[in-house]
């Protein structure tokens, strides 16, 4: 029997129910899947909790790796037998197998394992589009990226030293610290001791950067646009410690004609050529070991409560994986 996650109610952790489902055959347009590694990302608790709405009951989860085992009516560059990865819509990735549509697929090489993909296949497209399509960054710019140990994070840091990039990265402890340094962050913040926007400044002689990259939103975008440069950009990109406050438009006038961006994954994947594109760049570079994917957490499926406690409280670091 087919195992998932699912909540009949938005709330903490303790919503999550561990039940048994009823999976049966594609119909036109969609495969059935059985899991191997599925992913636990921050997102995942916006849906719990209701900031991202979801129709109730509902499964969860957006990212996860297997092998296709069935193929409905009119699906084409897909077989039975292959080796697939995705994130996106539906939720339901918290399943041990489930019937999705094929539109969300994208083909695994035999190089990459499960667990590696499920940790970075939206982590991996997230710093894919950040740094290849948010902005035109040069080599020798210096860009400041909050949760620099997370998992974005630490693939922004490998992503941006190949770029020729200089990364100053925020984190909240030193372990976390040196794991950022470790994965080619050049500069370390403190930011629960340092002041961020003056650090940058310092770092910058006094110039600021031209982009910043901002996971945490609520508490931190205040420093994130003290810390831009004259006309830089600030791209709110995650939420973790709450939705950015409304922002005043005159305040990013006489802050230096500042710009700020909420991009969204589901914009830069829906095509499908342009996600083929960048999950082409981020296989390379994974596949030829010049990106390093770390999956530091494993968790059961069963267990997915007690994985978005660690997550939430900011006990992870890297990418966590659920493993089937």
């Amino acid at each position: 029997m087919a195992h998932a996650i699912r909540f009949k109610e938005t709330g903490g952790p303790e919503v999550l129910r561990w039940e048994e489902v009823v999976v049966g055959d594609p119909g036109p347009g969609q495969v059935r899947i059985r899991h191997h590694a599925v992913g636990l990302n921050f997102a995942d608790t916006y849906f719990r909790t209701g900031l991202y709405p979801a129709p109730l009951p509902a499964g969860l989860g957006v990212e996860a790796a297997g092998v296709i085992e069935a193929v409905g009516e009119g699906v084409t560059g897909f077989s039975e037998g292959d080796r697939v990865t995705y994130t996106g819509s539906p939720l339901g990735a918290y399943s041990t197998e489930r019937v999705m549509p094929v539109g969300s697929l994208i083909k695994l090489p035999d190089g990459i394992a499960f667990e590696t993909a499920a940790a970075m296949t939206m982590r991996g497209l997230t710093s894919s589009y950040l740094l290849r399509r948010i902005h035109p960054l040069e080599e020798g710019d210096t860009i400041l990226l909050t949760a620099a140990a997370g998992g974005v994070g630490l693939i922004v840091c490998q992503w941006a030293k190949l770029l020729g990039l200089n990364v100053i990265g925020t984190v909240s402890t030193e372990e976390k610290a040196e794991l950022a340094r470790a994965h080619g962050c050049d500069h370390v913040i403190h930011y629960r001791s340092e002041n961020v926007a003056e650090r940058v400044r310092e770092l910058t002689d006094g110039a600021g950067v031209p982009v910043v990259f901002d996971s945490v939103g609520k508490t931190t975008y205040a420093s994130s646009l003290a810390s831009l440069r004259r006309r830089g950009l600030l791209v709110c990109f995650g939420t973790a410690s709450g939705p950015v406050p409304p922002i005043d438009a005159m305040q990013l006038a006489v802050q230096g004609s500042l710009f700020v961006t909420r991009p969204a994954l589901a914009d830069y994947i829906a095509d499908p050529a342009e996600r083929a594109e960048l999950a082409g760049e981020l296989f390379d570079h994974v596949g030829s070991g010049r990106i390093d994917i770390k999956v530091n957490q494993r968790y059961a499926l069963e267990d997915a409560a007690q994985a978005h406690r660690d997550l939430e409280a900011g006990r992870t670091t890297g990418s966590s994986v659920f493993v089937l």
